[in-house]
């Protein structure tokens, strides 16, 4: 649950007397759908429009109605009393709450003054997580990589986030200690409360719901934000980040931008591979031949081609910002985007070249298990040598024993047929 804080004057047992400008202004940044004010719950969005829309005063009384003689007219029911100037309202308990209105809560608390110690600033805070929330999976069977890591220690504070296929860390000055998982979606819209904020403190606190449970807070001047973390052990993400690079380009974020979307005009379906050619400067390219661009770049290393997703690239150019440094290892391993704390590692696609690369690699292996294969193919000419030499003396005893015949027929005695001599008979 939220806590919305305000600096102001109580009113009876749940009322409150502020500024409206403030009560604006601290609306404003809720994340939840719902407001508690005392016994009453009011939605978010409707009381926010109905505060901006009153007039004829800066100050506002936000009071239970219940014991009031003038609430004659509200047929005994509870209602919350609002008054600014001329105007005053009553609202029901659970106005502008619908059906479909999310049951995200957030208590409003009064007090004469609000002191926050700012550890962190608002705007870097807010920076380090659009850097990393794009980067988190969306897929319900991976909850883990669902959730954005908050890990604090040694002066650092640092965000990951990864989707299987990238992945974002941010380091920030933070002087705490701890370590949560925060889902993505409880972190929708936070960056842009913080931007707002004047003082930001962040902390960790143990979780009630669990022994070893723990909880992110982030304080405001106005606001007091709190996330119960989400069991599950993020990967080691360290191991992921490549060590060192052989190929360092410095390239401009927004020409490369400019680059990929005219390549994209150019592609057939909504996936667009991307071929990049470094060598001296980088010559972008789609992989049908049909377009290519060159942009200057400072290149620190030797000449290398790699092809990574169009559209993972150009949320990484996004992200990072201004000029860049794009290192690489080679062609089939994993591609480093790197800028002031921050760094992006993004898979790159197989092209024809790296699987020969890796078939070339893969063949002396090949060669030294399969030495015994000779053998093999030496039985399977012994075996058809021997399968030879039985059918060549099948066939030899085949034609002795034609010769033998032919040979008993010749031997054998003709009988002479003489003709009878005629006698004369006397």
């Amino acid at each position: 649950m939220e806590q919305l804080n305000i600096v102001g004057k109580r009113s009876g047992d749940s009322g409150f007397v502020a500024h409206k400008a403030t009560l604006v202004n601290a609306l404003s940044r809720v994340l939840a759908d719902r407001v508690m004010v005392g016994d009453f719950t009011v939605g978010r969005k409707g009381f926010l429009g109905y505060v901006k829309a009153l007039a004829g005063s800066n100050i506002i009384r936000v009071i239970p109605a219940s014991g009031d003689a003038s609430v004659s007219q509200v047929n005994g029911n509870k209602r919350l009393r609002v008054t600014c100037g001329s105007n005053t309202s009553y609202l029901e308990d659970l106005a502008w709450v619908g059906e479909k209105t999310p049951l995200t809560l957030c208590e409003v608390r009064v007090s004469s003054k609000r002191i926050v110690q700012p550890n962190i600033g608002g705007l870097e805070l807010a920076e380090a997580l659009n850097r990393v929330l794009p980067f988190t999976a969306k897929e319900d069977n991976r909850p883990v990589l669902q959730c954005v890591l908050f890990k604090a220690g040694e002066g650092k504070l640092t965000l990951v986030s990864a989707d299987g296929f990238r992945l974002a860390v941010v380091t920030l000055d933070c002087d705490v200690e701890g370590q949560a998982l925060i889902n993505r979606d409880e972190l929708r819209g936070i960056a842009n409360a913080l931007r707002k904020a004047h003082r930001v403190a962040l902390s960790f606190e143990a979780s009630g719901d669990s022994l070893d449970g723990t909880s992110l807070v982030i304080d405001t001047e106005l606001m007091r934000y709190r996330w119960r973390g989400a069991d599950g052990q993020f990967p080691d993400y360290e191991k992921l980040i490549p060590a060192e690079a052989y190929i360092t380009a410095h390239l401009d974020t927004v020409e490369a931008g400019k680059a990929i979307a005219s390549l994209k005009a150019l592609a057939d379906s909504k996936s667009y591979p991307i071929d990049l050619h470094l060598n001296g400067g980088i010559v972008m390219s789609s992989p049908d031949d049909k377009g290519e661009v060159t942009m200057p770049a400072d290149i620190e290393g030797g000449e290398v081609r790699v092809r990574i997703d169009g559209s993972y690239l150009t949320e990484a150019l996004k992200a990072c910002g201004g000029m860049v440094d794009f290192k690489l290892t080679d062609g089939k391993s994993p591609v480093l985007f790197a800028v002031d704390g921050y760094q992006l590692v993004v898979m790159p696609m197989l092209t024809g070249e790296a699987k020969a690369g890796d078939k070339a690699e893969a063949k002396p292996e090949d060669t030294e298990a399969t030495e015994p294969e000779p053998e093999a193919d030496t039985a399977e000419v012994s075996e058809t040598t021997e399968g030879e030499q039985a059918e060549v003396g099948e066939a030899e005893k085949a034609q002795a024993v034609a010769e033998a015949e032919a040979v008993v027929k010749a031997e054998k005695p003709k009988r002479n047929h003489k003709k009878k001599e005629k006698v004369a008979v006397a």
